[in-house]
């Protein structure tokens, strides 16, 4: 049994791990940290544990055995830092941080540490992607030559825990970058998961085309990102991410063979 500790109790907390942990047999949620403490409070008392005001008092309490890291993109590196270092397991929400500097120093304490880190790239787990890897591993379409694959909707100012043109999502200085962190990195992780490949080389056009803060100025991270990616077996394709999809969620990969296509 894991005690788990919370850290960050935004939406992507409140719909994803949170119930989650709670659903799993080998998890009990004990901790709870926001920086809006009746947010971290109300948690507390719906699924147990205790609500704490910082993060360095829940990365002290020895019933939290790991941690899941759901805040804001630049306050990532920090807390997974702290947490490895406080001998946690951390599962931290992507993107894993706001620099490749800071990537590598979460890694390095998770090796020091002896505690497991993962990043929240939860699409090479799905089933039908699973699947998908399998098939490609097995040549059911042949080499692969080319790959779109697309993460696009109508923003975070629509799901946020604090919905509307003031989410952190739009503010550079707490989310570093847009959709390309948000959205981006999950297909381009996932790309890199079904060919068994890693990016190679890249084109990429990260721009602001539409979203804007209440008093009418553009926000201060991209709102679109399309790539161009060539992959060390040799593919190329593209990947697109956008939050300025006004209508259905297009969460979709197209992988093109020498004999099919999935």
């Amino acid at each position: 049994m894991f005690g788990i500790g919370i850290i960050g109790c935004g939406k992507i907390a409140q719909v994803r791990h949170i119930p989650e942990y709670n659903d799993n047999p080998d998890a009990k949620l004990v901790a709870f940290y926001d920086l809006n403490t009746a947010r971290a409070k109300a948690l507390a008392e719906q699924y147990g544990g205790r609500a704490y005001e910082s993060v360095e008092a829940l990365l002290a309490d020895p019933n939290v055995d790991a941690v899941s890291v759901c805040s804001a993109n630049a306050s990532h590196a920090e807390i997974t830092v702290a947490a490895l270092e406080a001998g946690k397991h951390v599962l931290c929400e992507k993107p894993m941080a706001t620099t490749l500097a800071d990537c590598e120093r979460m890694v390095s304490a998770a090796k020091k540490s002896g505690k497991r880190l993962m990043i929240d790239q939860n699409q090479r787990l799905a089933g039908a992607h699973v699947k998908a890897r399998e098939l490609i591993e097995q040549g059911e379409i042949g080499r692969v030559i080319t790959f779109a694959t697309a993460f696009r909707h109508g923003g975070p100012e629509t799901w946020s825990i604090d919905p509307g043109q003031s989410t952190w999502f739009f503010d550079k200085k707490r989310a570093a970058m847009g959709a390309m962190a948000d959205l981006g990195v999950h297909k381009t992780d996932l790309i890199q998961f079904l060919l068994d490949q890693v990016v190679v080389e890249t084109m990429a056009s990260l721009t602001t085309l539409d979203k804007k803060f209440a008093d009418g100025s553009p926000i201060s991270v991209d709102d679109n990102a399309v790539c161009i990616y060539r992959m060390s077996g040799g593919a190329v394709g593209t990947m697109t991410a956008s939050w300025t999809n006004y209508g259905p969620e297009d969460n979709s990969t197209v992988i093109n063979g020498t004999e099919g296509v999935l």
